[in-house]
């Protein structure tokens, strides 16, 4: 039995999907029952950053797949439930700001804490220390489709995203292979792309001609915040494009080689999700 925590968020729905493909028995845990989850999936309903109230955790799990966004500050509790269960692994779905600091200290600290956590635990281990999320470009979305112009700024920040489903394969490579603990691998995508680069990635693939509009960060961080976003939100994104303005983050071939297979590009990606930033057809 593999436990997945985050099981409806991007990566971790794949994952239990590939779990489930290959066979294997897989416990969802999310904070709301989700049509969308895969059948054959145990949904164990509950928040996992308030651990006392799984009691439907099973036992006998193998392995847990964290999301540290899921767990909140709960990650002492939960894999104490988790060892106490016969949990043996854990994966983690960290971030590279730990080894490659970038935006705010606290959000690269809050990370570090769940990996400091999961080795005081006991388990084996395994950190997937990702770059940015392709996904994230489905932000832009609302504004792409309704203008074809992206207001943003530090067009010129650079990194390289991941594909979400690269993740995902590293994530199952952890969770069915003891010989990958106590590694922890720098995932990035295959290409440093500005923000510019991303939206003409983008137009690419749903045949427009998009733009991208430098804006000010204050006039950003006031148009999130109007939306209703917490300042937690402007603040991560807009304290690691300061900084990948000047230094771009890193790129990697790690998912080459674990994988054995090209990482996918974001151009992918873009063409996989055109249909995200595409107007839709007059009635």
């Amino acid at each position: 039995m593999f436990v997945v925590t985050g099981a409806t968020g991007t990566v971790g729905r794949e994952v239990v999907r590939l779990l489930l493909g290959a066979g294997r028995e897989v416990a969802a845990v999310t904070r709301r029952p989700d049509p969308g989850l895969p059948d054959g999936a145990q949904v164990i309903t509950g928040d996992p950053s308030d651990p006392a109230g799984l009691a439907a955790w099973p036992e006998g799990g193998e392995a847990v797949l964290l999301s540290p966004r899921a767990v909140g500050g709960a990650t002492d509790r939960l894999l104490s439930l988790a060892a106490d269960r016969g949990a043996r692994r854990v994966v983690v779905l960290s971030s590279a700001t730990v080894s490659h600091p970038a935006g705010h200290r606290r959000f690269a600290d809050a990370f570090k804490s769940v990996e400091d956590a999961v080795r005081r635990s006991g388990l084996s281990w395994t950190f997937l220390r990702c770059a940015d999320f392709a996904g994230n470009a489905l932000a832009w979305a609302p504004q792409i489709r309704a203008t074809g112009t992206v207001r943003g700024a530090y067009g010129g920040a650079a990194t390289s995203p991941i594909h979400e489903h690269d993740i995902a394969d590293a994530a199952i490579l952890a969770l069915l292979d003891p010989r990958h603990a106590a590694h922890a691998p720098l995932l990035t995508g295959p290409h440093s792309l500005d923000q510019r680069d991303k939206v003409r990635l983008i137009g690419a693939a749903t045949g427009r001609n998009l733009t991208f509009q430098e804006t000010a960060p204050d006039q950003v961080r006031r148009a999130m915040l109007a939306q209703g976003l917490p300042e937690d939100v402007p603040d991560r994104l807009l304290g690691s494009l300061a900084d990948h303005a000047h230094t771009p983050g890193p790129t990697t071939d790690t998912v080459a080689r674990l994988l054995g297979r090209p990482a996918r590009t974001f151009a992918t990606w873009a063409t996989e999700n055109a249909a995200a930033f595409t107007p839709a057809a007059p009635a």
